[in-house]
């Protein structure tokens, strides 16, 4: 549905794209995850026309994207991170006007109000002014602008900033639903729980470049770290970090809060080994226990950052 094939984008001395490339596939839902800075939103905008880039290409349903490319322009739906609506306007008022950017038969544009209050479940809500409704209430108005078209293509732009759990949950609900019914979806959050939870594949971002693509089982398959073991001992033991680093397959010792976290390149033999070490060493703990990598140790591993950094 989308190719995307060596962006570079410079804002004078900041190189914003770095050879950015990714394909989106038909009727997938897409994470596109990154620290603040790497690049997400500039990606997003060149992919639409909105910002001019300096190299590469976009290409949309295998035709080349261009600012003038209107018959693209009406498969594409937008979400963006800020509320986009006219405060003085009733809700149906401003799905009129958003589905009036694409459908020009009155007609068929009351049937597309409908359809996307409906999707929203605003009913009961049209004639609000959009000032008078909760941020939650505002998001679901804003997810209705962008989809009463009924979009091939959605883009996301962190949907759930700043939202109540209920609407956190009522908004991923109906992003399910939209790639049920056949939508392709790009979707950037600063959630990774919500990543996990909706996305078919996951591109990650850094720097303006795209350094990894996967499901996130195969996003874990590519990090060194393949287990994680949390220890604490009855008393502080900072001074365990070099002994520790000494046990077979640790690639990484931290100690932080009384607690060492330890991360291991093979799943074979570690906690074992572990306690072959606190017996020799004659240490008591009080807590030990071992998880798989998650979508998290990912991110950290290949980026250094946190995704909310």
């Amino acid at each position: 549905m989308i190719k995307v094939d060596n962006l570079v984008k410079r804002y004078k001395e900041v190189l914003a794209l770095d050879h950015f490339s990714i394909d989106v596939r038909d009727n997938e839902i897409l994470g596109l995850l990154g620290p603040n800075g790497s690049g997400k939103t500039t990606a997003i905008n060149c992919m639409l026309s909105i910002l001019k880039y300096d190299k590469g290409s976009v290409e949309i349903m295998g035709e080349q994207m261009r600012p003038d490319k209107f018959n693209i322009k009406k498969i594409i739906g937008i979400v963006p991170q800020e509320v986009a609506l006219f405060e003085g306007l009733s809700v149906n008022e401003n799905i009129d006007y958003f589905a009036g950017l694409y459908i020009e038969d009155a007609k068929e544009r009351k049937e597309a109000i409908k359809y996307a209050i409906d999707f929203v479940e605003l009913r009961g809500y049209e004639k609000f002014k959009v000032k008078k409704l909760s941020g939650g209430l505002k998001r679901r108005a804003n997810i209705a602008c962008g989809i009463a078209h009924k979009p091939k293509i959605i883009f996301f732009d962190e949907p759930t900033v700043a939202v109540d759990a209920q609407s956190r949950n009522f908004i991923l609900e109906g992003i399910k639903r939209l790639a049920k019914e056949g939508a392709t979806i790009v979707y950037t959050t600063h959630y990774l729980e919500e990543a996990e939870e909706l996305c078919d594949r996951i591109v990650i971002m850094d720097s303006g470049k795209a350094i990894a693509s996967g499901s996130v089982d195969e996003l874990i398959k590519k990090i060194d770290t393949k287990e994680i073991i949390t220890l604490s001992f009855t008393e502080n033991k900072p001074e365990l970090v070099d002994k520790l680093r000494r046990i077979p397959n640790i690639i990484e010792v931290d100690y932080e809060k009384e607690h060492f976290l330890l991360k291991f390149e093979s799943g074979v033999n570690n906690l074992e080994n572990l306690l072959d070490f606190i017996r020799q060493e004659n240490l008591v703990y009080t807590q030990i226990y071992s998880k798989l990598p998650s979508l998290n140790d990912v991110f950290l591993e290949l980026t250094g950052k946190e995704l909310r950094d």
